[in-house]
């Protein structure tokens, strides 16, 4: 296992590609600690990486919680999108089996967590056991069993995402659409491809789940989490929805916000679940 330590930080690499590490933060004390899985955003783009969300990986470590905060291939790397960056989240969050090996981790209390694109990628980690046998995202390894994944201003509709973009294009000429780029086309040209990417299309997930969306986001409109709750609660799932007055996309990973209480109490409430 090799591993570099920095400011009292393990990373690890899980596969043998440049992109396939993570951080590791193990709280003080003898554990075993539940483990936060953290998947950063940036619109599944390489122009950002882990890093932008590691004080809210470590304010996680310093409330008790095992933080793996993973990287992987985006769009702009060679390897990144479809079908790509699903395996190696799906092979970060399997590799946790490994870690336990070696740190003091509680397997039975195991949760993704994700900002924007990778609040996509959490609640999609929950959802992989769903994935047909012959699916191109199926791993040959059984998926790591999740206790519940929170998706903060994530992207839990690809194909409403994709329309989204596209609408802005139309409306202002911003030609710029990255779910497009992430899954190689359109949904209408690649209707399978996001049938097994998207976290709608997979429901019902089957473990609880936390959508946290902050009324003035302008990134991924909060009308998404709001309509996925209502799908996913219609499906059987259990869903908490918790919008957030007056707060925009990215002040919901920074810890020092006020919004960090609400993340922080939903977030303790799904281990005590």
């Amino acid at each position: 296992m090799k591993s570099i330590i920095e400011r009292n930080v393990k990373r690890i690499y899980y596969g043998e590609d440049e992109n396939h590490f993570g951080d590791l933060r193990i709280p003080e004390g003898d554990g075993p600690f539940p483990v936060a899985i953290v998947i950063h955003g940036g619109f599944w783009r390489a122009t950002i990486d882990l890093e932008h969300i590691n004080p809210f990986a470590q304010a996680l470590a310093e409330k008790g919680i095992a933080t793996w905060n993973i990287e992987y291939r985006r769009v702009g790397v060679k390897g990144g999108g479809w079908p790509n960056t699903f395996l190696d989240c799906a092979k970060a969050t399997d590799y946790v089996k490994t870690l336990a090996e070696s740190y003091p981790l509680d397997m039975e209390s195991v949760i993704t967590i994700g900002h924007s694109a990778g609040g996509h990628l959490a609640l999609w980690l929950a959802a992989r056991h769903k994935l047909s046998s012959d699916s191109e995202l199926k791993s040959g390894l059984e998926p790591l069993l999740l206790k519940g994944a929170v998706s903060l201003a994530g992207v839990s509709d690809l194909a409403l995402m994709h329309d989204i973009h596209q609408w802005k294009d139309t409306m202002f000429g911003i030609i710029d659409n990255p779910t497009r780029d992430f899954m190689g086309g359109s949904p209408e040209n690649l209707k399978n491809r996001y049938e097994q990417g998207s976290p709608k299309s997979l429901l019902p997930i089957g473990v609880p789940l936390v959508l946290i969306h902050g009324s003035l986001d302008v990134n991924v409109p909060i009308g998404m989490s709001e309509q996925f709750e209502g799908t996913a609660k219609f499906a059987g799932d259990t869903v908490l929805f918790i919008p957030i007055p007056h707060a925009e996309h990215f002040e919901l990973i920074v810890p020092e916000s006020a919004v960090w209480p609400v993340i922080w109490d939903s977030f303790n409430g799904l281990l005590n679940n």
